[in-house]
């Protein structure tokens, strides 16, 4: 984020460059910054003859390199975007020439979503040396929370660490996903507000007392029945709880549960650091930890395995959703 936000300071404060490579597995802030460039270099007059959309799989590099050789007309400059330019990969080397004299008039930006260049070729080094080379990198589990925090910081909002982790659970790491959510909230919430996990049970649609949130604390604190309950739940709707994602779940959560296990520093700190979770949510750790000894963790980490190996139809002879979600339960709990 602190990258990004150097690229959109340089363009505010006039150091505009004529090459812009956006690159990496994380397409929301290659978007955001091909967004503000689009809306913020060009004024509304200069938009309609000086700049120009493109897409990676309708143009070849000489098509991109043709355009942004043009003149601007009746402004100081162009820009031309090059959206989805992954499409281009077999032939991104053709811009070495360009990358090497740059129109001083253009602004070319490329959006390079899914992949990256080779840092140590010569065309990756040529438009990093005439313009900016940013990667965009995926977000593990552990440090989307932090930034969630810090984005409503900057609208004005805060959330709780419950409701945090809940958008982390049910979007994963998509932070288009989880943005798009938080603007939906932040149309309903005042400036100012904290996000409650009520705030997400009520406006985006997960389930108060059925979701895979409430079935892993019901597993840790050993409530059969309510573990029973959800997990009923969950297979009169697939749709909503897909058994790979519900298995897939509860298998991270007694991986981290065996990494407690073999923990000699019990700091809270550095346990919520090596789980990779927030501190808030240690005392459930705390509890399953007493509720589910070193051994048994091992084995239902192993019994989770072969669940998941079921659900994806490898040796479950017919065996429904409901057959594996109680079956899954019966081996954890006995």
């Amino acid at each position: 984020m602190d990258e990004v936000i150097k690229i959109v300071n340089d363009i505010k404060a006039g150091n505009i460059k004529p090459i812009y490579f956006l690159m990496g597995e994380e397409p929301y802030y290659i978007d955001k910054l091909s967004d503000y460039i689009e809306k913020n270099i060009l004024s509304e007059e200069e938009k309609g003859f000086n700049q120009t959309i493109l897409y990676g799989r309708d143009v070849t590099i000489e098509d991109i390199i043709s355009t942004a050789k043009r003149y601007p007309m009746m402004a100081e400059r162009q820009v031309v975007v090059v959206k989805e330019a992954q499409d281009l990969s077999r032939t991104i080397d053709k811009l070495e020439a360009y990358a090497s004299q740059p129109m001083a008039t253009t602004v070319l930006v490329f959006c390079y979503k899914y992949k990256t260049l080779d840092k140590r070729k010569k065309t990756t080094k040529l438009l990093a040396k005439a313009g900016v080379v940013y990667e965009s990198k995926k977000l593990y589990d552990n440090q989307v929370g932090e930034w969630i925090k810090r984005v409503l910081a900057g609208k004005k909002y805060a959330i709780e660490p419950k409701a945090s982790a809940m958008l982390v659970e049910f979007l994963g790491t998509d932070l288009s996903k989880i943005n798009n959510e938080l603007e939906k909230l932040q149309l309903i919430l005042s400036k100012g507000s904290t996000i409650s996990a009520k705030d997400i049970e009520e406006n985006i649609g997960f389930s108060k007392d059925f979701n895979i949130f409430e079935l892993r604390k019901a597993i840790g604190e050993r409530q059969q029945l309510k573990a029973y309950t959800i997990a009923a739940n969950f297979a009169s709707n697939p749709k909503d709880n897909p058994m790979v994602v519900t298995t897939s779940l509860v298998f991270t959560f007694f991986v981290q549960l065996l990494k407690y296990h073999g923990l000699k520093d019990r700091n809270p700190k550095n346990v919520a650091a090596v789980l990779g979770v927030n501190p808030y949510f240690l005392k459930d750790y705390d509890l399953a930890l007493k509720n589910y000894p070193m051994r048994k963790v091992s084995q239902i980490v192993a019994t989770l395995r072969e669940i998941d190996v079921k659900s994806k139809g490898v040796g479950a002879q017919g065996m429904t959703n409901a057959d594996l979600l109680k079956e899954m339960l019966y081996k954890i709990f006995n």
